[in-house]
């Protein structure tokens, strides 16, 4: 698969040469394309120099800090545009181990039926996933973030607010990308739960999730409230659907009994 990496950054400067270096290791013959929102660190100054010898890094500049969901949406049309296979979430601070990628990229392959999953998830929370160095608070909040989607929404996933995960292009072309508005850790729910809403199959992999240790972390009281109020407005709306659909049913029965 021809495959685009993206990196969404936003002062990432003493991170990303490490992330980068893994991932040329790892996997050689992946791009990637670092999304920077105008770092004031430098971030985007030194991804541009770091391009121009290496002819898989790729670099979007974006005038401010415009959040993650919409790095991630702008960094697929561009994925798309260019015709990739597939197109990988990834974050920049060495949370998501580029050791575990290529166990990921081949669980994206079509199987033996020769179909392929709609998208890959890393997963912290399946048998064999793990996080280290991260407090119990950010674990307490990440598993009751994937509960409550999973009861607001019906989700099947054990890990939905997860950001290192894998779509294949097709499944990136069949989503209303435009119609996404979702920040922070609400994108990665909201896109779950549009994959799972349109029938596609969703398929998590083990991996080792590793707490940054440079730079600061990007969650906030604003990301965590804004997915406390999307999911419930989303699930109260769900429901309501299924209700009067049920209703409609039940009154066209009616009418031709």
């Amino acid at each position: 698969m021809r495959t685009l990496v993206i990196v969404p950054t936003y002062d990432e400067r003493e991170s990303l040469p490490t992330t980068l270096a893994a991932l040329r290791e790892r996997v050689p013959d992946v791009d990637v394309l670092v999304v920077d929102d105008a770092s004031p660190d430098g971030t985007g100054e030194w991804a541009e120099e770091a391009a121009a010898s290496d002819p898989r890094l790729h670099v979007l500049h974006r005038a401010g800090k415009e959040g993650l969901g919409r790095a991630y949406l702008d960094g697929f049309r561009w994925a798309l545009e260019r015709d990739y296979d597939a197109v990988v979430e990834m974050d920049a601070d060495g949370s998501h181990r580029a050791e575990d990628l290529p166990r990921l990229l081949v669980a994206a392959r079509p199987g033996p039926d020769g179909v392929s999953p709609d998208l890959v998830i890393g997963s912290r929370w399946v048998p064999g996933g793990a996080v280290v160095n991260w407090p119990w608070t950010r674990q307490l909040i990440s598993r009751l973030g994937t509960a409550y989607a999973r009861l607001a929404l019906r989700l099947t996933v054990r890990d939905a607010t997860a950001g290192f995960r894998v779509y294949p292009a097709a499944t990136l072309r069949r989503l209303p990308l435009a119609e996404v508005e979702s920040q922070g850790y609400c994108f990665q729910i909201d896109m779950t739960w549009r994959v799972e809403r349109s029938g596609g199959r969703v398929v998590e992999v083990p991996i080792t999730f590793v707490e940054r240790t440079q730079g600061r972390s990007k969650m906030s009281r604003a990301i965590a409230w804004e997915a406390i109020t999307r999911l419930t407005r989303w699930g109260v709306e769900d429901r309501w659907r299924r209700v009067r659909r049920r209703f409609v049913g039940r009154q066209a029965l009616r009418r031709r009994a």
